[in-house]
């Protein structure tokens, strides 16, 4: 018997690798790379293409979305100033699982998912709140899980640590790379 697709929302090698350890048992996980909030596109293309070869090393399917910083800076417009783990994070996080369901229904998955709550960086019960809604509002189950429990954001940086993954030091936004660059 074939195991169910699930569509999991990734935002780099480092956060996905673990997860799809993880889901691999029990789904056939599908990569989704939509992060029009990565900045400069360097750092985007960096992302996408080391999980794109890890990916096809796994022998994992990988879709990835238009990048589109443009969209991402009018949805977060007035909110630059905003705090880590603030309103601009949570409405980023809805603009990524609110285009993640939207694909996961028109393409007849049944369930989605996201890499963003192995980062104890992210609140993962805002990010689980917003994904939780975002499933409703498209018709599609979300699998709400806290990735990072039980190890899974050490699991994943051991990982990371033997395949050599590119580590980035910063959520990717131009804010928070900015804050990175201005507080050393």
């Amino acid at each position: 018997m074939s195991k169910e697709k699930v569509l999991v929302h990734a935002c780099c090698a480092t956060c996905c690798a673990y997860v799809l350890e993880k889901l691999e048992s029990a789904y056939n996980p599908v990569i989704y790379y939509y992060n029009p909030n990565i900045y400069p596109q360097d750092e985007y293309r960096l992302r996408r293409n080391e999980l794109q070869h890890y990916a096809a090393y796994k022998n994992v399917d990988f879709i990835e979305e238009k990048y589109d910083p443009e969209e991402w800076q009018t949805r977060t417009k007035g909110l630059e100033d905003e705090p880590e783990k603030g309103r601009r994070c949570s409405e980023c996080f809805r603009m990524r699982l609110q285009k993640t369901a939207s694909f996961a229904h028109a393409n007849k998955f049944k369930q989605f998912t996201t890499t963003l709550t192995i980062s104890p960086h992210k609140d993962s019960k805002t990010i689980l709140e917003i994904g939780k809604q975002t499933a409703v509002l498209h018709n599609v189950i979300f699998l709400a899980e806290d990735f990072k429990k039980q190890a899974g954001f050490q699991k994943t940086m051991i990982i990371a640590k033997k395949e050599n993954f590119y580590r980035q030091d910063f959520c990717g936004c131009m804010y928070s790379r900015r804050r990175k660059f201005t507080s050393k």
